[in-house]
């Protein structure tokens, strides 16, 4: 409960859009109540009524219209502000999420797995919309009702109102405290079950290629399955604890009913209480117990929400990798590199890189080669200061990278790695992540310099063309365009393009790395590539061996 409640100025933003949510939830369930309670009086006094042609038959029929029209109204009211606003809480729960992890975050700790990390994020953060249902919605609204038509029950019949307020607290207070204790373990269950079954699905999705190369698929599926029924066996379980518990409020609704009308009938023989008004008190009675199956249907879900917040207050509690200076210095004019005496691993005996040192002037263009797992990306990752070295410093402009704050940096210096993703949206909107202010002479400007401009002029909606996910309607070689393009378009002054010909055809792979060096024009590039590089694409290539970039200040020619 304690992890539910750090959320809490999350969603006190919100406090108007749930406020309006509770007042027609009430006005919704009262209508109800009070619509019921009057057709019964209505159609008893109009059928018990002798002299037809003094009983009003207006009043009652207009007012039956007017209550059945405002709870539509109200119900329809309800539903929208709740809905929408709960998805603007979760909207900020994973803004705010985000904003903890970070895109650094996620690389450097291997505790969570990628299908763990990407459940947290979608699947956990949607289990919280319960909270707010269960808090504030059909709970608040029918301890109101419940004092209502206890009032109203004390005045006309003091013993069946006793009765009532027993039942009703009952219904919404004890059934669903046994309830929450009960399926806690289960709902916990659950929702580690389906985060396993999303990371086995991902596993199968993600690396199928060496599934079918090591003839593992049959083995997956097997324990895809296994996940599965154990996922459906949790929620049968859950399912039955919600049935009993809805078993024992009906019951308390039956029994209350039965109480009410003995009641009744004894008022009635006294003639302390009309018969029309007998049968309104019973149909309202009946209809203040709506509430009560919506908190249960919520409730139920309670442990899932519970387990849901701890899992995400774990993920956003994860030790950053790198931080802020308290009193961050401003970046030094220029496009310089230095690297002086860089190590770093995360085995301290055996580290990736160990006393690198290199020197890039501002403008020049060069090239890293070797072999994969020798700690060209994990280069990579320290220029933009997502990891901090072990010992040593890196410096742009002069000045160490940790004295600076990460934003200024970013804006210096920006990253192109080998699966950078074309996201869901239209072109435009692709380019402007790198720089979200920009006009469309800007965007065009980027996609002319990746020679991409004339291939986004040819489509009918230009840079509203809208993409799919993962840029499959266009080609290989347009979405890795349309990725160096959102780089030039950030206005960093170095580049570091990590393995950006990664999956391109031979063909595909000479286009871009031609068109690199007048896109990049004026710019410092740190190119880190497995591919043979064509003449005059670079100024220097370096190999990266044994954790040390051979000759660092020599020139070595590009090969042919």
């Amino acid at each position: 409960m304690k992890t539910l409640l750090s959320f809490h100025p999350l969603f006190a933003r919100h406090r108007g859009g749930f406020l309006t949510a509770l007042l027609l939830s009430l006005l919704t369930l009262t209508a109800g109540i009070v619509l019921l309670g009057l057709s019964g009086w209505f159609l008893t006094a109009a059928f018990l009524t002798t002299a037809a042609m003094s009983f009003n038959l207006f009043g009652p029929s207009a007012a039956v219209r007017g209550l059945s029209l405002l709870r539509i109204l109200s119900r329809y009211g309800e539903k929208l502000s709740g809905h929408d606003t709960t998805l603007r809480v979760l909207a900020d729960i994973r803004n705010w999420l985000f904003l903890r992890v970070g895109p650094s975050a996620a690389q450097s700790h291997h505790a969570l797995r990628r299908g763990d990390t990407v459940s947290r994020l979608t699947a956990d953060v949607d289990t919280l919309d319960s909270i707010f249902i269960v808090a504030a919605g059909p709970l608040a609204t029918g301890i109101v009702v419940a004092f209502g038509m206890s009032a109203v029950l004390m005045v006309l019949l003091p013993a069946a109102g006793l009765v009532y307020a027993v039942a009703m607290a009952s219904a919404l207070l004890r059934v669903p405290a046994l309830l929450s204790t009960f399926t806690r373990r289960t709902g916990a269950s659950i929702v580690c079950l389906s985060a396993d079954l999303r990371i086995a699905a991902f596993d199968l999705i993600d690396g199928h290629a060496d599934l079918i190369a090591f003839s593992s698929t049959d083995a997956m599926r097997a324990r895809s399955d296994a996940i599965a029924a154990k996922l459906a066996a949790a929620r049968e379980r859950l399912a039955c604890i919600a049935a009993i518990a809805t078993s024992a409020i009906t019951f308390l609704a039956g029994a209350t009913i039965i109480t009410v009308l003995a009641f009744g009938l004894q008022a009635l023989e006294a003639q302390a209480l009309s018969g029309p008004l007998l049968v309104g008190l019973l149909l309202a009675t009946l209809g203040s117990f709506e509430a009560t199956a919506a908190v249960v249907r919520q409730v139920a879900k309670f442990g899932n929400a519970v387990t849901a917040a701890e899992r995400l207050r774990a993920l956003a509690d994860l030790p950053a990798p790198v931080t802020d200076p308290q009193n961050p210095v401003p970046l030094g004019l220029g496009a310089s590199l230095v690297l002086e005496n860089i190590t770093y691993g995360h085995d301290a005996a055996r580290p990736v890189l160990r006393s690198l040192n290199l020197a890039v002037e501002a403008g020049s263009r060069i090239a890293i080669h070797g072999p994969s797992g020798g700690g060209k990306s994990t280069l990579a990752s320290l220029l933009l200061r997502l990891r901090d070295p072990d010992a040593g410093r890196i410096c742009v402009g002069g000045v160490d990278l940790r004295d600076v704050s990460q934003n200024a940096l970013h804006r210096r210096v920006a990253l192109l790695e080998q699966d950078a993703p074309v996201f869901i949206g239209t072109i435009r909107d692709n380019l402007r992540i790198a720089l979200h202010d920009a006009d469309d002479a800007a965007c065009w400007a980027a996609l002319a310099k990746a020679r991409l401009e004339s291939t986004v002029r040819a489509m009918p909606m230009g840079l509203a063309t809208p993409l799919s996910e993962g840029g499959l309607t266009l080609s290989a070689g347009q979405a890795r365009r349309l990725c160096l393009a959102r780089t030039l378009l950030s206005g960093a002054g170095i580049l570091v393009l990590d393995e950006p010909t990664s999956g391109l055809d031979r063909a595909t792979e000479l286009a871009f790395l031609n068109d690199l060096g007048e896109a990049t024009a004026g710019r410092t590039v740190i190119l880190i590539t497995h591919a043979a590089l064509p003449s005059g694409v670079v100024d220097r290539v370096l190999h990266l061996r044994d954790g040390r970039l051979d000759d660092p200040c020599s020139s070595i020619p590009a090969t042919a």
